[in-house]
């Protein structure tokens, strides 16, 4: 059965106990755990906060199976700057894969953001194997996996499609390198959802769950937007999708997060159990 997740950026002005009491009574299975300040910056959990992370896990028994630390635009981006910026931001990310490990995570996830407006693919290409093989090889040491996503063309000049996935995998044979889809890119660029089953295979280990409408990056209530989410979610049954799907409320929701989280999940499982998942 597929699981489903809680996104905590939304959480970020209200206490990080919210985010696990807010899942549990709502039934979440599990907690994405955004990676910034003031909640789970990777830096702040290695001085100490890490502690904190564990006693809600315990206290809630809401199991955080993802980290998704902030990096693909500040502070960190390691597709942008000098070499030196580019091992800060590696180093970075280590260290996160680090924490993803002590509080019992599955999944760390990275996105390759927007490289510059100069830069060219020949200049691109070589710059993420480097970076990616190289949190590749510290995911496999700690056992966490390395979970890529394709950003939309708002975000990355770059990395948006499931092909450049495919071609990651092509330059790098890893285990622990693994990829995803947000559901947002492909629908705003008329890219098919399901054909990342079809050209991903088992490697296609992970979903952002969310609504869109087409020609922004918006990010809309589950069922609320122009996707076909009902139909996509039979089509997830379908192929036997179950392993994680992240429902990804971020900031448009900020506000009132635990009414937006409870009626996002509510919204889901109601069409999942339409469709017979």
């Amino acid at each position: 059965m597929m699981k489903l997740g809680m996104f905590t950026s939304g959480y970020q002005r209200n206490p990080l106990e919210h985010c696990f009491a807010d899942a549990k009574e709502f039934g979440y299975d599990y907690i994405e755990l955004w990676g910034g300040r003031p909640h789970a910056y990777a830096p702040d959990l290695k001085a100490g906060d890490i502690n904190e992370v564990k006693r809600l896990i315990d206290k809630y028994e809401m199991p955080v199976l993802g980290y998704t630390p902030e990096h693909n635009g500040y502070p960190y981006n390691y597709m942008i700057g000098s070499e030196a910026q580019r091992q800060d931001a590696v180093e970075y990310l280590k260290l996160s894969l680090d924490m993803a490990k002590e509080m019992g995570a599955q999944y760390m996830l990275t996105s390759p953001a927007n490289g510059g407006y100069l830069a060219t693919y020949e200049e691109l290409w070589p710059r993420l194997e480097k970076t990616i093989r190289e949190l590749g090889e510290h995911a496999a040491k700690v056992g966490v996996k390395l979970t890529v996503e394709p950003l939309t063309p708002y975000e990355s000049n770059f990395f948006t499609r499931a092909n450049d996935l495919v071609e990651l995998f092509r330059r790098i044979d890893n285990p622990y390198v693994v990829g995803m889809c947000d559901v947002v890119p492909p629908f705003v660029q008329h890219e098919s959802i399901m054909a990342y089953f079809d050209k991903l295979g088992d490697k296609l280990d992970h979903f952002h769950i969310i609504d869109g409408e087409q020609g922004t990056d918006s990010h809309i209530m589950p069922g609320e937007g122009t996707m076909p989410l009902k139909e996509m979610l039979y089509e997830m049954k379908r192929v036997g999708y179950d392993r994680t799907a992240t429902i990804e409320l971020v900031l448009g929701y900020i506000n009132e997060p635990r009414m937006y989280a409870k009626r996002a999940v509510d919204n889901v499982r109601a069409m999942m159990k339409e469709v017979g998942f």
